[in-house]
């Protein structure tokens, strides 16, 4: 039985990254979204948060779960008891940046290998940071997130400028 772990930030999930999901259980027999709680981003969701958008979003996808973890990738593998990475990639300078992770993780572990999916074409621009730049200015963001998402992202805009953003 094949599993592997997606991991990211989800900071929102996209439809990029849904995306990913969908192709990447029809890959492995289980898929495990791991939420990362990196203390070196700003996360404007809560970890929680996260992870509750996209079960929201793939509850149709029965062999996906959704975790979060701290720490280093390579011992989140060693604890589901997997070596397998699944990323997506949007473009070159993903690669090389994703490349780089990959050779890394192998150092930490020799046993780790990396996947790498392609990400659709009509994905290959998005970016959770440009999506809620968009927001914060007042920009619709319906064709790139859920609505679920779009709502949410709108709200904690509000209550960060104290003021409805359109």
């Amino acid at each position: 039985m094949k599993k592997a772990i997606y991991p990211g930030t989800f900071d929102p999930v996209t439809n990029g990254h849904l995306d990913v999901i969908r192709r990447g259980c029809i890959i492995f027999d289980t898929l495990i979204v791991a939420v990362g709680c990196n203390p070196l981003k700003d996360a404007l969701f809560s970890v929680h948060e996260r992870m509750e958008m996209i079960r929201d979003n793939i509850g149709d996808l029965k062999n996906v779960e959704v975790d979060s973890f701290t720490g280093m990738l390579v011992d989140y593998l060693k604890k589901q008891q997997t070596n397998i990475i699944l990323r997506g990639i949007r473009t070159v300078s993903d690669f090389e940046y994703e490349f780089q992770r990959a050779l890394t993780n192998r150092v930490l572990n020799k046993e780790v290998e990396t996947v790498f999916v392609m990400t659709s074409e009509q994905y290959s621009f998005l970016n959770s940071t440009l999506i809620k730049e968009a927001v914060s200015l007042g920009g619709s963001v319906s064709l790139f997130v859920p609505a679920d998402v779009e709502r949410r992202l709108k709200q904690k805009f509000k209550d960060f400028y104290g003021k409805k953003v359109e």
